[in-house]
């Protein structure tokens, strides 16, 4: 069993939220993750719900800023949230611009140098942090969600698209959906993955979906006021490919929404109810 080291732990909502690191072999780093168990954990294993935050954010982004402990304890499900890169590798160019490198991970697994040894998150995320979890907590190892926002929800929705059968429901809040088109992507896709785009689409949610639709329902949420819509997120793609493939999706766009925790925390019941629903718990 993986040893991890407990930084924090706190009473939240009758459960626990608690925040650990480990040594990743995946990354080759200490990686740090945070896990809500709600009330139910005491008595049974209950279903485990991964998020995938975005670009500058941290293991602690979603459980301080989204509101979801309190929802997850009604329903009994445990939160799992990781940071969004590694960290520690001080790489050349790591730390130049605020949406490549540091915290900036798009929950891939690099294969351009200096980044390949090390900026393996796609793994990190689909396989050593479950396995991870499912042996320190008690939770159910057939019963993964994953969602996620802006780049974590490109995370989400492609690491699903590509694993589907250890993901059992799915969503996103603002995703970037069409990554291979718009600059955030290509500036990280070009990067870590190489200049053949061909090994592009194999992390691109629109693409992806044409080629094999993941067999459950895509919940993703989109503020029509936010201030990447246009350039960074084209949910436009993931809807019209979602029409051609026959993929099951509920997009919804709300007018005067950012990009902002305060979109996340709006909607934030209705994707754990989605989640709740998808995993067999209502």
């Amino acid at each position: 069993m993986t040893t991890i080291e407990k930084k924090s732990e706190q009473a939240c909502f009758g459960g626990r939220m608690g925040f650990y690191t480990h040594a990743s072999e995946e990354t080759g780093t200490v990686m740090r993750f945070g896990v809500y168990l709600p009330p139910q954990a005491r008595f049974r294993p209950v279903p485990a719900l991964y998020y995938l935050a975005g670009l500058t954010c941290t293991e602690e982004t979603f459980l301080i800023k989204a509101g979801a402990q309190r929802v997850a304890a009604e329903l009994g499900l445990a939160l799992v949230a990781c940071d969004t890169s590694p960290r520690g590798l001080n790489l050349p160019g790591e730390a130049d611009h605020w949406d490549f490198g540091l915290a900036a991970g798009f929950y891939l697994d690099a294969t351009a140098e200096p980044w390949a040894k090390n900026y393996r998150m796609g793994s990190y995320i689909n396989q050593e942090l479950p396995a991870i979890i499912e042996a320190n907590f008690p939770v159910l190892k057939d019963k993964r969600g994953i969602f996620g926002h802006s780049m974590g929800g490109h995370g989400a929705l492609v690491t699903a698209l590509r694993n589907p059968e250890r993901w059992q429901s799915v969503s996103a809040f603002a995703p970037i959906s069409n990554p291979v088109a718009v600059p955030w992507g290509q500036k990280a896709l070009g990067n870590y993955l190489g200049s053949d785009q061909s090994s592009w689409a194999e992390y691109d949610a629109s693409l992806l979906i044409r080629k094999q639709p993941y067999p459950g329902l895509f919940l993703v949420d989109q503020g029509l006021a936010d201030q990447f819509l246009n350039r960074e997120l084209k949910p436009e793609a993931l809807d019209s490919a979602a029409r051609d493939a026959g993929q099951r999706l509920t997009l919804r766009l709300h007018a005067d929404y950012d990009h902002s925790y305060w979109f996340i925390q709006t909607f934030m019941t209705d994707h754990l109810v989605h989640h709740a629903r998808e995993l067999g718990l209502s």
